[in-house]
C-alpha cells in the first residue's frame, strides 16, 4: 500500500487536473509497486475533495465489464466510481467541451434504484427488486491520466484509470424510462450514430451476461467499506459498445429503440 500522505497527494493532483484540463503521467509508472487497493484509495481521498467543494454523490458506475476490456487490463472483475453531481448533463443539450480533456462516449443502461442495496450478498433479483426503471444513458469518459504515455505510448494500467474516477468525466441520463418487468434487459440494446453515421451498436447483455448483476457486484463490492447503494441513485451499469471519440462539433443521437432516443452535441 502506498502511504496515505502520498495518497492524498495523487488525489490532490487528479483534482487539479480535472480543473485545469492538464493531462498526469501514469502514476503506476512513477510508484510501479501500486496496487488496485491503493487506485480505490487515492479515488477516495479524491471524493473527499470534491465533497469538501459542496459536491454530492448521485449515484456509482461500472467499468470494465466486458471480457475483452478485463482481459486488456489484466484484471478479472471490473471496476467502479462515483457519480458526482456535476458530471450529469442533460439529453438533447450542447456539452461545452473546456469540460473534459479527451472526451469519449459509451452507451449504457442506467439503473434508477427505488429501494436501497446493502452487501455483502446482494442477488440479480434483489437487484431488479430495488430498480424503480432502467433507462437509457450515456456515459462521458475522460483521461486526467494520459490514457498513453507522451513519450513509450505505453497503455495505462487500471490502477491508474481506477484513480481516474474510473476514467467517468459526465453522464447524460435519457428520458426513456421502463420497469425491469417490461423489458428484458439481455435485449435492451442501442445504436450510437456521430454527425449522421452510425459508429456502434450493441446490446446489454454484452455487461456480464445481463447489466443487473454488476450492479448486485457493484452493491457486495462496497459493502466492506461500510457503503451502500441508496434510494435515489443512479447507477451506470457498464457500457455495451467501444467509446467513440468526441471532439468540438460532433453531433451524437443514441437510439434505444423501444426505450427512446436523444441527441448531444460538443460546443
Amino acid at each position: 500500500m502506498l502511504a496515505s500522505d502520498l495518497t492524498q497527494s495523487l488525489a490532490r493532483q487528479l483534482y487539479d487536473a480535472r480543473k485545469s484540463r492538464t493531462q498526469l503521467r501514469h502514476f503506476s509508472k512513477q510508484y510501479p509497486q501500486m496496487t488496485i487497493e491503493d487506485g480505490y484509495a487515492i479515488q477516495r481521498e479524491w471524493v473527499k475533495l470534491e465533497l469538501a467543494d459542496g459536491r454530492s454523490i448521485k449515484g456509482r458506475k461500472i467499468g470494465l465489464t466486458s471480457r475483452a476490456m478485463q482481459q486488456a487490463s489484466q484484471i478479472d472483475e471490473p471496476d467502479y466510481a462515483p457519480l458526482m453531481d456535476d458530471m450529469f448533463f442533460a439529453a438533447d443539450s450542447d456539452l461545452p467541451l473546456e469540460r473534459f480533456i479527451a472526451p469519449r462516449v459509451e452507451v449504457e443502461l442506467a439503473f434508477l434504484l427505488g429501494k436501497p442495496l446493502k452487501g455483502p450478498d446482494v442477488t440479480l433479483d434483489e437487484v431488479l427488486a430495488a430498480t424503480e426503471h432502467v433507462a437509457p444513458a450515456i456515459e462521458i469518459i475522460d483521461a486526467r491520466i494520459e490514457q498513453f504515455d507522451r513519450e513509450t505510448k505505453a497503455m495505462r494500467k487500471v490502477f491508474d484509470t481506477i484513480s481516474d474516477f474510473a476514467a467517468n468525466a459526465g453522464i447524460i441520463v435519457g428520458p426513456g424510462r421502463a420497469r425491469v418487468s417490461e423489458i428484458d434487459l439481455r435485449w435492451a440494446g442501442a445504436i450510437l450514430s456521430k454527425n449522421g453515421v452510425v459508429e456502434e451498436t450493441g446490446l446489454a447483455a454484452g455487461v456480464l451476461g445481463h447489466p443487473a448483476i454488476g450492479v448486485a457486484w457493484l452493491a457486495n463490492k462496497i459493502a466492506p467499506y461500510g457503503e451502500q447503494l441508496n434510494a435515489g441513485d443512479v447507477v451506470l451499469a457498464g457500457s455495451f459498445t467501444r467509446p467513440v471519440n468526441a471532439v468540438r462539433g460532433d453531433s451524437f443521437e443514441a437510439d434505444y429503440g423501444a426505450l427512446g432516443s436523444f441527441s448531444f452535441r460538443f460546443v
